[in-house]
């Protein structure tokens, strides 16, 4: 049968297993690969999120793109069946072009010829610092492994432009920075019961803190993770210099200023634990993109990654995010802030991407409808 032919990525001795590379290694439906790209102003007056996955057990592949200008937040999303070429990193109008791995890469969204005041883009992120793996990710419901994910992120600068509400910006070198994710492994996707899993266990709560910071000289990357009762899951904190050893700080302690009435963080100060000199990493909060609302990530209702919408689908819409009750959904989803940051006298860019959802002892949160004072 003609889908059981090899592919051209067979053809280059990169095989892990004896299968060929259009398989993964596991049956798991929830197996994904995807990347995510932040680009962000130094203002705060935009923030783009672009990301492209695929699903190697649902056949699918999507992406999407969002970008948040003052209370608007303009979406795109693509989904297509997944196809052999692995190596053409494109769905519908979204596309991305590696032009050198692991240091030059072309982000562009063509416009809707039916919709000349929507998102489009071209944009060229070069990395500045080498990537940087974080910590292994793994997640359990009773004996279940729920996730298991390998990831690494770096950090770099941005120039092009992007259009959108019948405006123009334009990147400018300096004035813009630029982050990265890029993982694979296995993650949910909507669609599944979990099972005597999620009734026997289910989740009382979840924290995250993921910050990757450029500064003009380093790039630091915090992780923090911890269960309801503050137990910690996944932990880091390491500063990247080139050509130089990466140097670790410890255990990291974030400290969050929520506004009063929600989980909505206004600031945050994370201490550090180098062992010669403690510091403290300041959180200036710029802008915010809550990924539930147009980026695809639960509890979205919309839309979901890996999820089979038929071939060829489009989506492009504006959502309003001035009226926070427009946008219920967001409250319970990870949202990626936009964020000036300040260490040791120096200042940086980055995001402070954060949720905080259910029980959570440490910040007196008692459980999903507990808020902030």
């Amino acid at each position: 049968m003609a889908d059981d032919r090899p592919v051209p990525l067979d053809d280059y001795p990169v095989h892990q297993v004896p299968l060929s590379m259009k398989h993964v290694a596991t049956g798991d439906r929830n197996a994904y690969d995807r990347s995510i790209f932040h680009v962000l102003d130094h203002e705060g007056r935009a923030l783009l999120i672009a990301g492209l996955g695929v699903y190697p057990n649902t056949g699918v592949i999507d992406a999407y793109a969002t970008l948040r200008i003052g209370d608007t937040l303009h979406a795109v999303r693509a989904s297509d069946a997944l196809g052999d070429d692995r190596m053409r990193l494109a769905v519908g109008p979204l596309r991305t072009h590696v032009e050198h791995p692991l240091r030059e890469y072309v982000l562009s969204c063509a416009a809707d010829p039916d919709d000349p005041g929507g998102l489009s883009y071209e944009i060229h992120w070069s990395a500045d610092f080498p990537a940087l793996w974080e910590p292994h990710h793994q997640q359990r419901r009773g004996g279940r492994l729920t996730l298991e994910g390998k990831r690494f992120v770096q950090a770099g600068r941005c120039v092009g432009w992007i259009r959108a509400g019948g405006r123009e910006i334009r990147l400018t070198a300096g004035r813009w920075t630029g982050t990265r994710d890029r993982s694979w492994g296995v993650r949910p996707i909507p669609g599944e019961d979990g099972g005597r899993f999620a009734e026997e266990y289910p989740a009382e709560g979840f924290h995250w803190v993921w910050c990757p910071v450029r500064f003009d000289d380093r790039f630091l990357m915090v992780i923090v993770q911890e269960d309801a009762d503050g137990y910690r899951t996944l932990n880091d904190a390491t500063v990247v210099h080139p050509g130089r050893r990466d140097h670790q700080l410890g255990w990291p302690r974030p400290e969050i200023t929520y506004r009063s009435g929600t989980r909505h963080p206004e600031h945050a100060l994370i201490h550090l634990g180098d062992p010669h000199k403690p510091l403290e990493l300041e959180v200036e909060i710029l802008t915010s993109s809550p990924l539930a609302v147009g980026a695809g990530y639960p509890p979205a209702g919309d839309w979901q990654h890996g999820t089979w919408r038929g071939r060829d689908w489009t989506d492009r819409r504006a959502y309003d995010l001035a009226d926070p009750a427009a946008q219920p959904l967001a409250a319970y989803g990870v949202t990626d802030h936009a964020a000036r940051f300040r260490l040791d006298g120096e200042v940086g860019h980055g995001l402070f991407e954060h949720g905080s959802f259910g029980r959570h002892d440490p910040s007196g949160f008692t459980g999903l409808d507990s808020v902030a004072p």
